[in-house]
């Protein structure tokens, strides 16, 4: 890195996308308008049309599911797990964050604009 204002940014800034599967249904909706409104996530992306083949209390199964992405900073990471336990509606909900360790600094700076700041 160079040393300009947006390399400085991209090393300084902590972005993650968080994973979060959800059963078909209204859930997933409800989860991703309550994130953004309460402005821990930029935005989150529902994709349909997943099917999921997992192990769950020593049995094989699968499930047709929907899979949000929500794009946030990492210092959210708490408060979006807290949130995401409390409105799923799966006993063990999937929660994974990835960092987001190189991206267009205009986005990452649209993000960080989006999310509340810690007070």
């Amino acid at each position: 890195m160079t040393g300009t204002r947006n390399s400085v940014s991209l090393r300084t800034m902590s972005h993650i996308i968080v994973f979060c599967t959800c059963p078909i249904g209204e859930s997933s909706r409800r989860i991703a308008e309550i994130l953004v409104q309460e402005k821990l996530a930029a935005c989150v992306n529902i994709i349909a049309g997943i099917q999921s083949v997992y192990t769950w209390q020593g049995a094989t199964s699968v499930g047709d599911e929907q899979l949000l992405l929500i794009k946030t900073r990492a210092d959210k990471y708490p408060e979006i797990e807290a949130r995401l336990k409390a409105l799923h509606p799966y006993e063990l909900p999937e929660i994974v964050a990835v960092s987001l360790d190189t991206a267009l600094p205009a986005y990452l700076k649209w993000i960080d604009d989006a999310v509340k700041k810690n007070e």
